[in-house]
């Protein structure tokens, strides 16, 4: 497998060499006195740039090792050559945190030809100014709604116990399988309030070939991969526009009950069904991906460190026992207050890096502290590396939840969500889905992890699945007071 990516990024490189040989000679030809201001670094190597040699680090244990050799070399901002464009590349927290913040005058998304053509040009990833602003905005204030957050808490529980009721003593569970089973159908349910059964099934068997090709050889022909994917978007788009004329012909007067009934309200003519399609599907991303890679993370990490685990654990029990005396069911603000475990799901996202930075082309040359970035050219705001900085965290690879203690989350110097405008709106809703399933894997099972080791490129995910042997701790001397 990544033999074959090697060879997918080299062809890529050979079909796009006349538009980057084109592409390049202009950008470089910035004012002499601008030059002078370019980050140091090299381009590398004529049309492929250092794109090999990134991706050969980014598969190994420590993929931040291209950046650290040049960051030596050149500091902490240096200028290369990868994915056919010449770049900017930023470990440095305060430009990473410019970058983020800035609008569309300054910088817009960036990203690989195969994510843009299955995204589409209405992607939430891809559009610009006032109707990024207004979709974005309806959506993070949705997910931020009380009423939301009350039926997630409800509907995971009883997603995560019905797939827990399962589980055998001594049984191999594949965690990385159960926890992205678990979120999809959590977020699916949010986004358009469709259940489990059959269209949830072909839904998420769409869906698996749909995300396939995000990373894909940009080649749209019968057979490749992206026109697998392709074809795979058209059937969940049908389904979604079946759900849309369904809700539009009813044009029930209610209070929205998922994201599509939030944007359906808006009174916006921009907000086309196809619009709507479109997000739909890619919102659906966290729930295949990063959440469930999240939770798995969480447990791999824990698995690591005793100490934490017990920490954590009686930390969940505590709570569990003190709900059942008050007789009443886990709501939001109980896992919430969860500080212990909160502190875990923040260093799992410090050192699991799921999401390894973000990047944008720059409309115009553009300044920052003191750094040139000419008009055209790309920036790699790379987070790994700002999250592993042992100038910024005592002992970066060492999993230490109690560092969150004393450590303030509002600073440029952790942004495992991004930030700025395209801040992602579902960061509360992820860390609650993790608090969630925490509470209820640690207070009834225990376990035991196989070997197992995490793969960062072209995702962040667990190699084998991360395989557990599972154990009921006890019969519970109560009913769950949660569900």
């Amino acid at each position: 497998m990544d033999h074959w990516w090697v060879v997918c990024v080299i062809t890529t490189m050979v079909l796009l060499a006349p538009i980057i040989i084109l592409g390049r000679k202009r950008r470089l030809r910035t004012k002499a006195g601008n030059r002078t201001h370019l980050p140091l670094g090299t381009l590398g190597w004529p049309f492929i740039g250092e794109t090999l040699e990134f991706i050969s680090c980014a598969y190994t244990a420590r993929p931040e090792s291209f950046m650290d050799k040049r960051r030596v070399k050149y500091g902490k901002v240096f200028k290369s050559h990868i994915f056919g464009s010449p770049t900017i590349v930023s470990t440095d927290a305060e430009v990473s945190r410019f970058v983020l913040q800035s609008d569309a005058k300054v910088f817009v998304p960036s990203y690989p030809r195969s994510l843009t053509e299955l995204m589409g040009k209405s992607s939430i990833l891809l559009i610009n100014g006032s109707l990024q602003r207004r979709v974005h905005g309806l959506i993070g204030a949705f997910f931020k709604s009380p009423s939301l957050k009350t039926q997630i808490t409800q509907d995971m529980q009883k997603y995560v116990q019905e797939s827990m009721e399962s589980w055998e003593d001594d049984q191999l569970v594949y965690l990385q399988d159960q926890t992205k089973n678990i979120a999809f159908q959590i977020l699916v349910k949010a986004l358009i309030s469709l259940d489990p059964g059959e269209e949830m099934e072909f839904l998420k068997h769409q869906f698996q070939e749909f995300i396939a090709g995000l990373m894909s050889l940009p080649i749209n022909l019968p057979g490749t991969r992206l026109y697998k994917s392709l074809k795979a978007k058209k059937r969940m788009v049908k389904l979604v526009h079946k759900i849309i004329q369904e809700r539009r012909t009813n044009n029930m007067a209610r209070a929205p009950r998922d994201v599509l009934d939030v944007l359906l309200n808006d009174a916006s003519e921009q907000l086309t069904d196809d619009l709507l399609s479109d997000n739909m599907i890619d919102l659906m991303i966290p729930g295949e991906d990063s959440v469930p890679v999240l939770m798995t993370l969480a447990v791999k990490f824990l698995s690591d460190c005793p100490l934490a685990l017990q920490h954590l654990m009686e930390e969940n029990m505590k709570l569990k026992r003190r709900k059942h005396e008050l007789e009443e069911p886990l709501c939001w603000g109980d896992y919430m207050s969860l500080t212990f475990t909160q502190n875990v799901i923040t260093e799992t996202l410090r050192m699991g890096n799921i999401i390894i930075g973000i990047m944008r082309k720059a409309m115009k040359d553009v300044n920052i502290k003191g750094y040139m970035i000419p008009k055209g050219w790309c920036v790699f705001t790379y987070f790994r590396s700002v999250h592993l900085d042992e100038q910024l965290y005592e002992e970066p690879y060492k999993f230490n939840p109690w560092r969150w203690q004393e450590t303030d989350m509002g600073t440029s110097n952790f942004t495992p969500f991004g930030g700025g405008q395209r801040l992602c709106p579902g960061l509360d809703l992820a860390r609650l889905e993790t608090c969630i399933f925490l509470h209820h894997f640690v207070t009834q099972f225990s376990w035991e992890a196989e070997e197992d080791s995490i793969v960062n490129f072209p995702t962040v995910r667990m190699k084998r699945r991360m395989p557990i042997r599972v154990k009921r701790r006890w019969d519970p001397p109560f009913p769950s007071a949660s569900l």
